[in-house]
């Protein structure tokens, strides 16, 4: 069993490194992307925008206190380095462009943003019981996780329920699998790992 001091300070670092990480430096550097006009860069950042939309559907799940959520948080954090390094095509375009600080940047947090989520990964797996079980979501250690999802319900979304927004969550959900499912079945078997038609 975790310490909840060390338990509670983990969930809180791992929350502002997501901020940091998954929000802040890829909205950057789309900007500085489209700004310089480097469209491979552009087009996996997109790529990349699209699949981490779960973390925040996530986080309207945990709002909704789901217990999906946790198999959603871990999903995501398998699903965000597998969508940067996918594509055969957009790696080659970004390695043979000249070196120049963007490049630089975005090759970093690419590598920066791939072992955080691995890391994620590995230590949220430790808690994938908590989406199985109502028993053991409701463990004060799952419920520790919770605690900044309700902190942001509480700046941006005061005036709502929990259920109100965590049904936002499910139908998220609902069109982010659906889409993953065309994805896989679909495209994937007509382009393969080319990002480009």
């Amino acid at each position: 069993m975790v310490e909840p001091s060390f338990l509670r300070a983990l969930v809180w670092t791992d929350y502002r490194l997501a901020v940091l990480f998954t929000v802040v430096l890829p909205l950057g550097l789309l900007i500085w992307a489209f700004v310089q006009k480097n469209e491979p860069i552009q087009h996996l950042l997109t790529i990349y925008w699209k699949v981490a939309s779960l973390l925040m559907i996530t986080v309207y799940l945990m709002i909704g206190g789901f217990t999906l959520s946790f198999v959603a948080a871990v999903m995501a954090r398998v699903l965000i380095p597998i969508a940067l390094w996918f594509w055969v095509d957009l790696n080659e375009e970004i390695r043979e462009q000249p070196d120049s600080l963007l490049k630089l940047v975005f090759s970093a947090w690419r590598w920066a943003v791939t072992l955080y989520n691995v890391l994620g990964a590995a230590i949220l797996l430790t808690f994938l019981p908590c989406g199985f079980s109502n028993a053991r979501f409701a463990a004060a250690d799952c419920q520790t996780w919770l605690e900044p999802p309700l902190l942001y319900k509480e700046y941006f979304h005061s005036g709502y329920t929990q259920g109100f927004l965590g049904f936002f969550g499910l139908v998220g959900l609902a069109i982010y699998m659906a889409s993953l499912a065309w994805f896989v079945f679909v495209r994937l078997g007509k382009q393969g790992r080319q990002a480009i038609n």
